[in-house]
């Protein structure tokens, strides 16, 4: 809640006392996106050194961060003056614009320094004294911010709307997650209109002048929290300026660790959600493998029967004494001898067997591998600061880069390599729709032979290297290979982001539609394997 328009609410007048007669010495930045204001009050006492306070605020992404450090360092090098007007100015108060997350610092003669605190634009607007000077901006893209100080305010609701509203803690859209916490766990959710106002206005007196400051632990992030809510790590006097100082120290330490937990997590999860996917088709596909007639079965049918199958045949009805003598048709080349059908079909029966042992090995790693990612998900909450992160992630060779190549090992597609880049080809219609929808990612390159039925291919990307002409050519030499155009002489392959391509709900296997391609024309093979 250290953004939270009830904390800025207490902020201000706190700022205001500590800054009432403060001259702005310095205004700087050394870090993208951070702005350094240095303070300064000369001493009653020639002997006396003047009192600084230092406000830094770092006004990026979804989170902008305000701290009040005791003391600060300017960089030799990296550093830029900014707000020339700013300096000499002497600050009169501190306030907040109502029910927001604005904080204004306000000068003598009328000039004043608006903080935008909100994301995911913050920003810092310098209006000077002149009221026909243009406001002049921290984030210069942000050219809306101009008009900040003029936005009309939001006033608080009337106490007969809260009383008659269903849901009175919407009319303060201002409260923010951990009041709305505090309020859920009071079965707020559940609890009939006239209890929810009770809950609502001891919310509300409870934020407007707590009785401290906490810091907790709440979903993964340490947060700076008028309430109790959460598990409370340290309980702190309710003064503002000091708990702000307590807490972004702590924050800004902790930040590196949550966010590589979070990211920890996040890959177990999806590592153990591949493994079980992958597992389970190769479950499937052995399933059907040993429950439908063998190739090995068909061929001893053809051989137990050359004498009833006339030349030139394309089919025979026998006897399949695999199946208690049930009759069964077998299909036939008419240009080729039985026996030469037979002797492909042990052929065909010789590699279906690898297969099976294939896939039985890989469903036993895929499942050891998911138990494996579900194992170390729970290993991860003992953990509590950085460094035994950091080495409990290497012990188990969950490193970024030792990552990607783990789940390129054993994806459950064709695989090739080419210049850096990783190709995936889907085996069947079942198989396209995985790597289409579960595997690629939105900015990888999807090809497939235009018109046709065929195998879905991706080539996947690599941040800041783009795909080069002969690997996409190459690739699309493989989407005609493995299409119903791989006898033609040339063929047109769609190239896409795998972002222009969806799947319509209720279509088959397979199908997909394109929303923007290029179409190149390439002799079908595969460039990858000889004699293709």
């Amino acid at each position: 809640m250290h953004n939270n328009y009830y904390f800025l609410r207490l902020l201000a007048p706190a700022l205001s006392r500590h800054l009432a007669g403060y001259r702005v010495v310095t205004c700087f930045s050394q870090e993208k996106d951070e702005l350094v204001i240095g303070f300064v009050k000369p001493s009653s006492s020639p002997t006396d050194e003047a009192a600084e306070f230092w406000l830094k605020a770092h006004l990026a992404g979804t989170q902008p961060l305000l701290s009040l450090p005791e003391t600060f360092h300017r960089a030799r090098q990296n550093s830029v003056d900014l707000l020339p007007d700013l300096l000499g100015l002497v600050v009169a108060e501190v306030d907040v614009t109502p029910n927001d997350r604005v904080l204004h610092l306000r000068f003598g003669g009328g000039a004043a320094l608006l903080l935008k605190l909100f994301g995911p634009r913050p920003n810092a607007v310098f209006y000077p004294a002149d009221p026909s000077a243009p406001a002049q901006l921290f984030q210069q893209r942000y050219t809306t911010d101009a008009a900040l100080r003029a936005e009309p305010t939001r006033p608080d609701p009337m106490p007969a709307e809260v009383a008659a509203h269903p849901d009175p803690a919407r009319l303060y859209p201002t409260l923010g997650e951990v009041p709305r916490q505090w309020l859920r766990h009071r079965s707020y959710d559940t609890a009939p209109q006239p209890t929810r106002v009770a809950l609502l206005h001891e919310v509300l007196a409870l934020l407007l002048a707590p009785p401290a400051f906490y810091i907790t632990a709440l979903e993964g992030r340490t947060r700076l929290s008028l309430l109790p809510v959460g598990t409370v790590e340290q309980t702190l006097p309710p003064d503002p300026v000091a708990a702000l100082r307590a807490f972004v120290p702590l924050l800004l330490g902790r930040g590196a660790y949550e966010a590589e937990l979070r990211q920890l997590q996040h890959t177990l999860e999806k590592r153990a959600d591949e493994s079980s996917t992958s597992a389970s088709m190769a479950r499937k596909r052995l399933h059907a493998l040993e429950h439908e007639a063998s190739y090995r079965q068909t061929a001893d049918l053809i051989m137990a029967h050359l004498h009833q199958i006339p030349a030139g045949a394309a089919q025979v009805e026998v006897l399949d004494f695999y199946q208690h003598d049930q009759p069964r048709i077998i299909k036939l080349k008419p240009t080729e001898t039985p026996q030469r059908t037979a002797q492909n079909l042990y052929r065909k029966a010789k590699n279906q067997q690898i297969e099976m042992q294939q896939l039985q090995e890989r469903a036993d790693k895929r499942e050891t591998e998911a138990l494996w990612c579900m194992e170390r998900l729970e290993e991860l909450p003992a953990i509590t600061d950085l460094r035994t992160l950091r080495t409990w992630r290497k012990q188990h060779g969950l490193d970024p880069t030792l990552q990607a190549k783990a789940a390129a090992s054993e994806l459950p597609f064709k695989v090739f390599e080419d210049g850096g880049f990783t190709i995936l080809v889907g085996r069947n219609a079942q198989n396209n729709d995985l790597l289409t929808q579960r595997y690629a990612h939105k900015d990888d390159l999807w090809l497939h032979a235009k018109d046709v039925s065929g195998s879905h291919v991706v080539i996947r990307q690599r941040p800041g290297h783009p795909v080069p002409a002969p690997v996409i050519e190459r690739a699309a030499q493989l989407a005609a290979w493995y299409s119903r155009r791989q006898n033609d002489s040339l063929c047109p392959v769609t190239v896409t982001p795998k972002k222009y391509v969806r799947k319509p709900r209720g279509a088959e296997p397979g199908k997909v539609v394109v929303e923007r391609e290029k179409v190149v024309l390439v002799v079908p093979s595969n460039p990858y394997e000889r004699g293709s």
